[in-house]
């Protein structure tokens, strides 16, 4: 039956980015081309897209790697790989050590003690051994390559030697020169130090994973009658309305139609306060209600609310490889079958030319190979950009993927969008002057009850200035509206007007001091209300678009780590542009930009610069993200096109993320550089303990299983990282 579009498989032994691209290299040509095969690691699922071929074909291709593939399930998707269980590997693996120790016990029981035991082995003394330890150390070997032989043989038939196959040799090799205990001992901790990659990555998954769990599986649909009924979130439609009693997570985003209460957004936002939410506020599917009851009405069906976009984009990130990433892969490629070739050098070489005992110098090939492996090597990248990845996920800050991860490490510059970036991105009330004998609460309160009933965003600013300040206002009377200029009406039984500058030269009240104060205010960016009456101007309200609170701070935290450069991109008039710049400390800016001139100063940017950073929240600032060499969104107020086209959302509303993050990327890429160089140092001490004679298999294994612990460990540090301390501490923006 031929595979239908987006055909998904479970994959059986898929462990790490090696598995990876081995099934890469065996399907690719099978279904068009790599670029239609998408690899979760996350749940051990491959998505084949674009491929007419057979689903059976594609079964059987992954057998002959070593794995095995299996139609995907629904419920594969609700059990997290880090979260099943004892698995046959694990079972494998303590199978392996038991029948290790129990070998060599019954081997120092049989021989009259351990230096008895260890002397019968070795080549020509390999029958000493007795029968029945033999059996349990063969048990041993068999089990602890149970996992690896089949790989092995794959890699023989294609003629690609990897560290699946140096073992195999490696084993096969020990047990024919009678290094029984060696063998079993090599075999086991192989299968330890695999087994434990596995655990590694699923711990540094968890993290992750957990977000799965935290939106509830059903929500309390409110009915015609104002009751409840318990509705299964997947099969709620968009529109609907449903209830959250205190203290529940909340099952769907949506709106919220009715009540008040706080939410705890840190699962979401990264925000470690609960943020008030009231009719009209947006919540999310996952985060925890406080103490009030909500009315919700849902605009995202359950596999389409932040919460399932933010579980598939990391899902997703597993795929995209870090630069690091791909540089070990390519090394290991080139490295193992070299360290193959210089194994049979040594094996050879030295009886051939200088009479040496082949019994020797074919254990210390043996050896070459063990410590050959780039099993450490290979895991010291992954480990540490999925332990990166999710400790980002953690703290409110999306990456898709480890290029993602890397690329901050490396900033020269940030250019930021302005409107709703760098700003609030709504009008606000700056300034209020009040004229010709009249007071500012006067012009507040006629102000106000003018702007009342308008919709209008100046006018909505206006009266919850006026609303803050404690103002009361009575009601306008025969109020008239001017279209596109402003609105009259009667207070206190007198006209009064109000409106904008060209309405101000149309009455002919206009003064030269009125004009003065008009211009300099619109050179600032601000917008400007006038209130006047039939004989004077009264007073105007100046209101601008105000910077976010701490954003001047953030930024030399920004320039503090090493980030010379910030630059404002915006469509917004040059004064408005030049005074938030100089507000919050902008290095450089570009004003009245169409989305197609950001991209042309994008470019421009990425010339001169280097690796740059593009921060956005809306549909026009999507093209120049994807022109920057990092794209990063407002991922919790940004458009959909804006958050598709970034490489990291920060899923918070505001920008404290961003000095994190670029720490976070350093640290990120110090432990990889600490890995790689950890991994390489101990490598070529045994091979050159090799090349001399003076290594064993026992200890060139057991070094490899210590740095791979080492690697592994040194990465899930990562996952301590979090926003509260030391130089990953910044100042907390709210808007609120």
């Amino acid at each position: 039956m031929p595979v239908p579009d987006d055909t998904q498989f479970k994959i059986h032994g898929m462990d790490c980015a090696e598995e990876v691209a081995i099934l890469r290299r065996e399907l690719g040509p099978l279904v068009g081309g790599e670029h239609n095969l998408v690899f979760d690691l996350l749940q051990g699922r491959l998505v084949v897209s674009g491929s007419r071929c057979d689903a059976s074909m594609i079964i059987d291709a992954v057998r002959r790697t070593g794995m095995r593939a299996e139609p995907w399930q629904a419920k594969d998707a609700s059990t997290p790989v880090a979260s099943r269980g004892w698995d046959g590997r694990t079972v494998v693996t303590i199978a392996s050590g038991v029948l290790t120790v129990a070998g060599f016990a019954t081997h120092v029981s049989m021989s009259g003690g351990v230096a008895a035991a260890l002397a019968s082995e070795g080549l020509g003394a390999g029958k000493a051994v007795p029968l029945i330890a033999r059996l349990l150390y063969m048990g041993a070997v068999l089990s602890g390559a149970w996992f690896v032989l089949p790989k092995a043989l794959y890699s023989l038939r294609r003629l690609r030697p990897d560290m699946n196959l140096l073992m195999t040799i490696a084993v096969m090799g020990a047990i024919g020169i009678g290094e029984w205990f060696e063998a079993a001992t090599v075999s086991f901790l192989f299968a330890l130090s695999l087994a434990l990659e596995s655990w590694s990555v699923g711990r540094a998954r968890k993290a992750v994973e957990a977000l799965m769990k935290i939106a509830p599986e059903s929500v309390s649909v409110v009915l015609a009658d104002g009751t409840s009924q318990a509705t299964s979130a997947a099969q709620v439609a968009v529109g609907t309305a449903f209830r959250v009693p205190p203290g529940e997570r909340i099952g769907l985003d949506g709106t919220v139609t009715q009540g008040t209460t706080e939410v705890n957004q840190a699962p979401i936002t990264g925000e470690s306060l609960p943020v008030t939410k009231e009719p009209g506020s947006t919540v999310f599917a996952g985060t925890i209600n406080g103490n009030g009851l909500i009315d919700v009405r849902s605009t995202k069906i359950a596999s389409d609310t932040t919460l399932a976009h933010v579980i598939r984009l990391v899902a997703e990130s597993q795929g995209r490889r870090a630069p690091a990433e791909q540089w070990v892969t390519r090394f290991a490629q080139i490295y193992t079958p070299v360290v193959f070739a210089v194994a049979v050098l040594v094996a050879a070489i030295p009886p051939l030319l200088f009479h040496q005992a082949w019994g020797v110098w074919l254990y210390q090939a043996l050896v070459l190979l063990v410590i050959g492996c780039p099993c450490a090597l290979v895991i010291s990248t992954p480990v540490s950009i999925v332990a990166g990845l999710a400790a980002a996920a953690r703290n409110g800050v999306l990456v898709k993927g480890g290029l993602a991860l890397e690329l901050p490490a490396r900033l020269k510059a940030i250019a930021m969008d302005k409107t709703g970036t760098l700003t609030e991105g709504k009008p606000a009330v700056a300034k209020v002057v009040a004229l010709n004998g009249h007071t500012e609460q006067e012009l507040l309160e006629r102000a106000g009850a003018m702007e009342a009933s308008s919709e209008h965003p100046l006018a909505r600013a206006i009266c919850e200035y006026v609303t803050g300040r404690g103002l009361r206002t009575e009601q306008a009377r025969d109020f008239t509206l001017v279209p596109g200029k402003g609105a009259t009406a009667k207070l206190e039984g007198r006209l009064f007007w109000l409106g904008s500058h060209r309405f101000l030269e149309e009455r002919g009240q206009e003064t030269p001091e009125v004009h003065s104060l008009l211009d300099e205010l619109s050179t600032t960016g601000h917008s400007v209300v006038i209130i006047g009456n039939e004989t004077h101007v009264c007073g105007f309200i100046a209101l601008a678009d105000r910077l976010r609170p701490g954003v001047r701070e953030l930024l030399a935290a920004t320039h503090a780590l090493g980030v010379p450069h910030v630059v404002m991109l915006t469509g917004d008039n040059q004064g408005t542009a030049r005074t938030i710049a100089k507000q919050a400390g902008i290095d450089e800016v570009h004003a009245e930009l169409l989305p197609a001139d950001k991209v042309t100063v994008m470019e421009s940017l990425v010339y001169r610069y280097g690796t740059v950073a593009m921060v956005g929240d809306g549909v026009n600032d999507a093209p120049a993200m994807a022109r920057a060499s990092l794209g990063i969104a407002m991922g919790a107020i940004g458009s959909d096109a804006a958050i598709e086209a970034a490489d990291v959302a920060l899923m918070s509303d505001d920008l404290h993320q961003l000095p994190w993050l670029i720490a976070h990327s350093r640290r990120t890429v110090s432990i990889i550089r600490q890995n790689i160089t950890l991994s390489l140092a101990v490598k070529f001490i045994f091979v050159a303990l090799a090349l001399s004679g003076h290594a064993s298999l026992w200890a060139a294994i057991a070094a490899d299983m210590g740095v791979s612990l080492l690697v592994i460990f040194n990465g899930l540090r990562l996952l301590g990282a979090s926003r509260g301390s030391g130089v990953n501490a910044t100042p907390v923006m709210r808007q609120r």
